[in-house]
C-alpha cells in the first residue's frame, strides 16, 4: 500500500502509519495511525474494523515523531486525519471515520 510505514519503539511495540482512500468516497486520502504489539497485530486491528485489503509493503512513509506522539497519547491507539495534513486539523479517533453500521468499502446500501 503506498504511503505506509512503521516505527519500532524502544519497548518493542510498533506504530504503523498508512495512507488509505477515504471511506466517504470523495476521492480524498486519510492517514491512519495504529499502535500495536507488532506489525501483524496492527494490520489485524484494522482488518477487524472492516479494512480487509490493508497491507504494509515496505517502509516508504514511516510515522513522523508528531504522529507517534499523537497515537501514543490516545487511549484507543487508532487515529486518523485527512491528507494532505493541514496544521489546523486535529487527529481524530477511528470511531469518527468508520460508522458502526457499515464496514469500510461496503456499498452504501449494505450493512
Amino acid at each position: 500500500m503506498p504511503g505506509g510505514g512503521f516505527t519500532k519503539l524502544p519497548g518493542g511495540k510498533v506504530v504503523v502509519a498508512l495512507s488509505l482512500p477515504s471511506p466517504v468516497g470523495d476521492g480524498s486520502t486519510v492517514r491512519v495511525l495504529v499502535h500495536a504489539a507488532n506489525r501483524a497485530r496492527a494490520l489485524t486491528r484494522l482488518r477487524n474494523l472492516g479494512l480487509r485489503a490493508v497491507y504494509l509493503r515496505g517502509n516508504t512513509h514511516p510515522p513522523t515523531p508528531d504522529e507517534i506522539t499523537a497515537v501514543l497519547h490516545h487511549p484507543d491507539g487508532l487515529l486518523w486525519r485527512t491528507v494532505p495534513e493541514s496544521h489546523t486539523e486535529l487527529w481524530r479517533p477511528i470511531r469518527a471515520l468508520l460508522p458502526q453500521s457499515r464496514a469500510w468499502g461496503a456499498p452504501r446500501g449494505a450493512s
